[in-house]
């Protein structure tokens, strides 16, 4: 049968500490956080709900991918693996917004 692709299970698990899921739930729910930051809470949420990566995928509107590197991460560091990391070479120049 091809084409048929059997879903994919993630070998990263999540299971949440009382104090891990009750940040995560205040990064969820946070509208002043930037977007990133929340959807990645959400993930890993969802995650730990037993979620598969393209269900995740699906409900928040991004790629499997995404998903999967971001409850690896978060799998291997915890909370302090869904922070943003410095990016090498030189930082983005953006022109400056043209008055309308």
């Amino acid at each position: 049968m091809k084409g048929l692709q059997m879903p994919r299970k993630s070998p990263f698990h999540i299971d949440l500490s009382i104090e891990e899921e009750r940040e995560l739930l205040r990064r969820s729910m946070k509208y002043t956080l930037p977007y990133f930051e929340v959807q990645r809470a959400k993930m890993i949420l969802m995650a730990a709900t037993g979620i598969d990566n393209d269900e995740i995928a699906a409900r928040l509107d991004t790629r499997r991918e995404v998903v999967s590197l971001w409850r690896k991460r978060f799998f291997v560091e915890r909370l302090a693996g869904l922070e943003e990391r410095a990016r090498p070479g030189r930082p983005r120049a953006f022109p400056p917004r043209a008055h309308r």
